[in-house]
Formats: C-alpha cells, structure tokens, sequence
C-alpha cells in the first residue's frame, strides 16, 4: 500500500499525491458532501481545471483552480491530466455566448457550452484537452484583458430571466454570488465564489448615492450574515439572482422587489471593486 492510500471498511479511499483534473463536459455539478443528494455548492464548466484531494471508489474530493474552493465530483465525471494545468485558469479565452456548441475533432462529436467556459489553448476556434482537439466557432473573450464598466454591466444583461439555481454558475440556474463571480470574471476581474468571500474585497462606500454602475451592494440577513449580493446599475438600481436574474431598486434600506412591492433583501455595505 503507497504512502497515501488508506483503507476504509468498504470503500477505497486515496489520499492523492498532487494530482489534477479538467472538466470536459458542459457542466458538472460539486457537492458539499461525497453523496448524489447533497447540497449542490459550485459547478465545474467546461475546461476548468481542479486539484485531486481525495479518492474513493465513487467520489473525488477537489479543490477548484480558479477560486479554490473545495467540494466533491462524481468519479463517472473526472477527467484527469497527466501534468499541472498552467496558469491560464486565472486568465485564458472563454466562450462569450449564452450557448455554444463545441465538436471534438476526432469523434465528430457534438455538445454545449454555456458561457464562462474554459478553451485551453485557443487558437484558430481550435482547443485542447489534453490530447483530444475540439472545434469551437463561436465568440471568444480575453479574460486576461480587463474590459470597462459598460462591457461588465453588458455581460451582466445577457443572464436576464435565467433562473436562480443555489449553486449554479450557468444560464440554466445560477445564484446570486455565481453570477457576480463569472460576470466579472467575463471582463477580466477575478473574484472568490461566495459573497461572504466576496465582501472582503475592495473599498466601501458610505452612502447608496455615491454608488456607481459596477459596484457591488451586499445584503444580511438577521444574523448579520452576508447572504446576497448584486451588481449596481445606474439610477440606484441593481441586476441580481433571486428567483431569476432580474432588475430591481434599492436603496439605503435594500432591495425593493417591483413585483411584491416589499424589501426582498437587507442592505449591509456597497463595495468599489473596480
């Protein structure tokens, strides 16, 4: 037995030297616990990449590349890499549409991409995988370029009406925090995923009326948690994930939901991140 394997009462477990993985499938979903009906934290998108923690006969416990955040795939839903990904997890080309399809060039293979996804290596709608080649002829962006505010809040535009999934980082279902997160992420900034992450970052504002369009407003709940968060827009309004992406006002006391017509959410702080 080597070093880092241990052996449990009816499961395998590997206690992985540095090993790494990358996502070639559309989406696949990280869990909190090694088990299909535990809470749903984060997703993987295509081309991400994550570090190998843990291995069991059915389960891998990882550590994403992009925002380290720690949680569990299925082992049906890891591909491996034989060496450490570069450093192109902090920047690299990302497909810039809603939905895309990507064709592996062996197989002739067919299936989507939501945007956010990772194109290792792209270079004449061409990226790799390790040794596999994918085809990929939509739009593309430079998430090592920082884009101005308009781009941002532009990005932030193209979710509208996509419904609110907790831990969800895709047009299909997205939460609050994931959707800031792979909205900056877009236009070039690079955020943690949680929005309790996410609050320590950058310079508070004193009052509602000094914010500006890219600023994000944070919300509590009666615990004094940070439990939301949302991108500022102008005229005091603001683009967020609560039961869909949607636009609503706020003000100094919080969101006011233009349906119900009450405060959906408390605010706590605004924050200048760029």
């Amino acid at each position: 037995m080597l070093p880092w394997q241990v052996k449990l009462p009816g499961k395998a477990l590997h206690l992985c030297p540095m090993s790494f993985g990358i996502c070639s499938l559309s989406i696949v979903p990280c869990r909190r616990e090694p088990a299909s009906a535990s809470e749903m934290v984060t997703q993987l998108l295509f081309g991400e990449t994550y570090e190998v923690v843990e291995e069991r006969e059915d389960w891998i416990s990882i550590v994403t590349s992009y925002d380290r955040y720690p949680c569990w795939i299925s082992a049906k839903q890891h591909t491996a890499l034989a060496d450490q990904p570069p450093e192109i997890q902090q920047a690299g080309m990302l497909s810039s549409e809603l939905i895309q399809v990507i064709s592996n060039r062996d197989t002739q293979a067919v299936f989507p991409l939501t945007i956010g996804a990772v194109l290792p290596g792209f270079t004449n709608h061409v990226c790799h995988l390790g040794e596999i080649s994918f085809l990929f002829e939509g739009h593309v962006t430079d998430a090592a370029i920082r884009k101005p505010v308009k781009d941002l809040i532009d990005t932030a535009y193209l979710f509208l009406n996509a419904p609110y999934l907790w831990g969800g980082r895709s047009p299909f279902g997205i939460d609050c925090s994931g959707f800031v997160q792979l909205v900056y992420k877009l236009n070039g900034y690079q955020l943690p995923r949680d929005a309790s992450q996410q609050v320590e970052l950058g310079m508070p504002l004193s009052f509602v009326e000094e914010a500006e369009a890219g600023d994000l407003a944070f919300f509590d709940n009666e615990q004094g948690s940070i439990v939301h968060v949302g991108i500022v827009l102008d005229n005091q309004r603001i683009i967020h994930a609560s039961g869909s992406v949607r636009v609503d006002r706020f003000d100094h006391y919080g969101i006011f939901h233009s349906d119900t017509k009450k405060y959906s959410h408390m605010l706590r702080v605004i924050k200048k991140i760029i």
